[in-house]
């Protein structure tokens, strides 16, 4: 199986090897640098099935065109909520993003049993959301990721820079010394402070204290400063996706 997350900001494609339950291949993209024919060369010659849970329609589109053109002998899906085995308790489930309700199919398989999970995805948006401990979707809150807030406070101000978002080595100093390094500070620990103080207003609606699992492009970093027994999943997504399949 062939299994794609499609987010706003990042492309993830896993080649699922059933042998060792593992990956035989996996690569990520920038959406704005997407183009399978880097891989297209180490993708398995027999026929393969598509899956693919995907928050941007113009990406998956073109997708699916590449698919149909290059390897017309694979079978291809773009999951909705309706293909997974999983109870969802929100107003409206078709509105759900697919990378929400994928991630909680697999922290359903690695939390423990009869105990609720929260499950922090940081990507373009950021997600903390709810499963309790029946495996329910109980849905959760969407609050805008670093790179968009960046975005947003260049476009609302005159002077403020569009400052580099992504906290790939170590954590930004509290006081800035600098406009740059002052709105990344505000980016990362503003960030930091939402998402613990969630995680505590959702944690205490529980009877049972919740298992925290973290993911998505800017989550790794975070995750050490949310809770001392928060898990980083990297695959997460694709995970969901194998999962929901078998």
């Amino acid at each position: 199986m062939i299994a794609v997350g499609i987010g706003n900001t990042t492309i993830k494609l896993g080649v699922a090897n059933a042998a060792t339950d593992g990956w035989q291949l996996m690569h990520e993209w920038d959406a704005d640098e997407f183009d399978l024919g880097e891989i297209v060369s180490e993708l398995p010659a027999e026929p393969c099935l598509w899956r693919v849970a995907s928050v941007q329609r113009t990406t998956e589109h073109r997708l699916h065109q590449w698919q149909q053109k290059i390897r017309p002998q694979d079978d291809y899906l773009s999951l909705s909520y309706k293909d997974l085995s999983l109870e969802i308790n929100v107003h409206f489930p078709e509105r759900v993003g697919m990378d929400r309700l994928i991630a909680a199919v697999a922290v359903n398989e690695r939390r423990d049993s009869e105990r609720p999970a929260i499950i922090v995805d940081a990507g373009t948006a950021i997600t903390v959301d709810l499963v309790d401990g029946t495996g329910i979707f109980q849905g959760g809150v969407i609050l805008p990721g670093f790179r968009l807030s960046a975005q947003a406070l260049a476009d609302g101000t005159d002077q403020l820079p569009n400052v580099d978002a992504t906290f790939r080595s170590d954590a930004p100093a509290v006081i800035g010394k600098s406009t740059t390094e002052a709105i990344r500070s505000g980016l990362f620990w503003g960030g930091v402070g939402a998402i613990r103080e969630l995680v505590a207003r959702t944690a205490a609606e529980l009877d049972t204290s919740p298992q925290i699992f973290v993911t998505g492009g800017d989550a790794e970093r975070l995750t050490g400063y949310l809770a001392d027994d928060a898990q980083f999943v990297s695959d997460l997504v694709l995970r969901g996706i194998v999962l929901a399949c078998r």
